[in-house]
């Protein structure tokens, strides 16, 4: 790897010559927001400098020590990695755990590893699309939404400023809804204020009332985008003091959150429609609830751990749902409503690193990303 000094690197990346770490991080998160990962989880650079100059992406589902021999012989100084080889707090790097050797290895050999896991899961174009795409389901829609991912903008701003206002907060990606975009809710009225003798207004003087005709502008925007959003106020905004509220919303976010629903072209058998799970999902075992002697083509699907979400597929009406890592009790809760489907983990997930390096082949031209071979799961069967 070349070595610049920092006023070379910056030049370069200004001139678009070399990728750094956070270019890529950016294009992941255009993909899933680290802001919709669950609380408990640990997302995001875990391993090395943001500002490094790329190599090359490997991309994995898990950062084992042997994805990182394969990141090095690959020449990939940064793997994507779906799991986070951090999760528990670290006290001590001895290479005493597999955990603590992968991440000593990738130190030593300069490679940062980053990791999506929740904030995908939760995407709507993630981990459950992901698999949607594989069963080629129709109609999706999440199953669990999210909420308090929306907030609410409201602002004030005199009159004459305020379309050029609208159109920065929409350009930063705030009033869309939906299927709808440029959404904003707009009220006439007239603002009061006066400045002390410290204050500079732009319009009015200082030490004098000052009743200005403005209009009131509303709009909701994705808590990811905060910054954005008050950015554009900010900059285009000509009051030296911007009023202006940000509230959370309970409203259901349809594109954030865990799971998905979507339905086969055609209702299949029972018996048809395992075999059929079973291929797609290349699954060396399937675990069912008892059959209920009915067609499928409603599905829930949710990769990686999802008995939390049994009770949610129900609702839904869906005849099967298809996930991971059910316990013998979680099969009861199945109560001849549906058909519960246990995959395996890796099994559910293990096609989220090819979505991966389909969305970053789309956006990166100037290096190599790379598809993992490395098969990191740790069940075998016999």
């Amino acid at each position: 790897m070349f070595h610049h000094s920092e006023n070379n690197i910056l030049s370069l990346i200004q001139t678009n010559k070399i990728m750094i770490v956070q270019d890529v991080i950016n294009h992941l998160e255009e993909l899933a927001p680290l802001a919709y990962a669950e609380d408990f989880d640990n997302v995001g650079l875990l391993v090395g400098n943001k500002q490094s100059e790329i190599t090359g992406v490997l991309v994995a589902l898990d950062t084992l020590e042997t994805v990182v021999d394969e990141a090095i012989q690959e020449n990939c100084n940064l793997i994507v990695s779906f799991h986070p080889i951090i999760f528990k707090g670290l006290k001590k790097l001895t290479g005493a755990t597999y955990v603590e050797r992968a991440v000593l290895k990738a130190i030593k050999h300069d490679i940062a590893i980053y990791s999506m896991h929740t904030a995908l899961d939760n995407a709507f174009k993630g981990v459950n699309d992901m698999i949607c795409s594989r069963l080629q389901l129709k109609n999706r829609r999440i199953l669990i939404p999210q909420t308090e991912t929306i907030k609410k903008l409201t602002t004030y701003v005199p009159k004459a400023e305020a379309e050029h206002l609208r159109n920065a907060l929409f350009n930063s990606g705030g009033g869309n809804i939906g299927n709808y975009s440029n959404c904003s809710f707009n009220v006439e009225g007239y603002g009061t204020y006066k400045g002390n003798e410290h204050s500079n207004p732009s319009i009015g003087q200082k030490e004098q009332m000052h009743t200005e005709a403005e209009t009131k502008i509303s709009i909701t925007f994705p808590k990811h985008l905060e910054q954005e959003i008050l950015r554009a106020i900010f900059k285009n905004h000509s009051y030296e003091e911007v009023a202006y509220e940000v509230t959370t919303l309970e409203n259901k976010n349809q594109h954030i959150g865990m799971g998905m629903v979507g339905e086969l072209e055609e209702a299949m058998d029972e018996h048809d429609f395992l075999a059929f799970i079973k291929q797609k999902m290349e699954a060396k075992c399937i675990k069912h609830s008892s059959f209920l002697n009915k067609k499928i083509k409603k599905i829930a699907v949710l990769g990686g751990s999802g008995s939390f979400a049994i009770e949610a597929a129900k609702r839904t009406g869906a005849e099967a749902f298809i996930t991971a890592d059910l316990k013998y009790h979680d099969f009861f809760m199945a109560e001849n409503k549906l058909l519960l489907v246990d995959v395996g983990h890796y099994e559910s997930e293990q096609f989220t690193k090819n979505g991966l390096v389909a969305h970053l082949t789309k956006k990166i031209t100037n290096f190599a990303i790379i598809l993992s071979k490395t098969n990191t799961n740790p069940v075998k069967y016999f």
